[in-house]
């Protein structure tokens, strides 16, 4: 079974997410947000060695602190990203626009394409490749307990900025119409920031997919 950890970290408030299989203890961090030593200190609190770090995308927000993770690691976790994503990441995920200078961490090995099946443990996650926020931007969704990682692609009542390098407002329209919208009304979404909400409660009351002229950004 899925266990999941949120940490809310960094300077713009990010979601990360620690999660395992509760019966391996493998773990996997979606989107290392910043202080990678906090993220490794939840993670061995509760017995789990992360394995893996897996990224929506290549923001600097999004993986600030993997480098810190690696660092501090007795294993190097494998890193997982979309290829379109990769030249962002080596760039330092955009930080320098906002003052920030990081470093990114291990190298990717893994390049995410969609409808890749990612193992933690025993537990299947799928990736769903869903462009707009960034070229690379994935999902992870876990069917067996209703979950969607969703990155910066939707949020609770909101959706990803489009007017950064890359973005493009359309393309995230048509990613969660296509695959967001699909997924069981009931099916949870974690957001990369904010609290989480519902694809069924985003399907009736998003105004920014449900009226997409209205071009907004958060």
């Amino acid at each position: 079974m899925l266990e999941i950890i949120l940490l809310t970290l960094g300077p713009v408030q990010t979601n990360a997410y620690l999660v395992a299989d509760n019966e391996t203890g493998d773990a996997a961090v979606i989107d290392p947000a910043w202080n990678g030593n906090k993220i490794l200190a939840a993670a061995r609190s509760k017995g789990w060695v992360i394995r893996h770090l897996w990224y929506t995308h290549a923001h600097f927000d999004h993986v600030g602190g993997a480098a810190e993770i690696a660092d501090n690691s007795d294993l190097i976790p494998l890193v997982a990203l979309h290829q379109a994503d990769h030249i962002l990441w080596k760039t330092g995920g955009g930080g320098n626009y906002f003052g920030f200078k990081i470093d990114p961490g291990p190298e990717p090995g893994i390049d995410l394409v969609d409808q890749q099946i990612l193992l933690l443990g025993k537990v299947e996650i799928k990736v769903l490749y869903t462009p707009g926020h960034t070229p690379g931007h994935c999902a992870f969704y876990v069917s067996s307990v209703s979950t969607l990682f969703s990155g910066d692609l939707i949020f609770q009542g909101s959706i990803g900025r489009t007017d950064l390098i890359g973005g493009d407002f359309d393309m995230l329209i048509k990613s969660i119409q296509d695959k967001v919208y699909i997924l069981p009304d009931d099916t949870r979404i974690l957001s990369g920031h904010g609290p989480e909400t519902t694809v069924g409660w985003e399907k009736m009351n998003n105004p920014f997919v449900n009226q997409d002229t209205n071009r907004r950004f958060i």
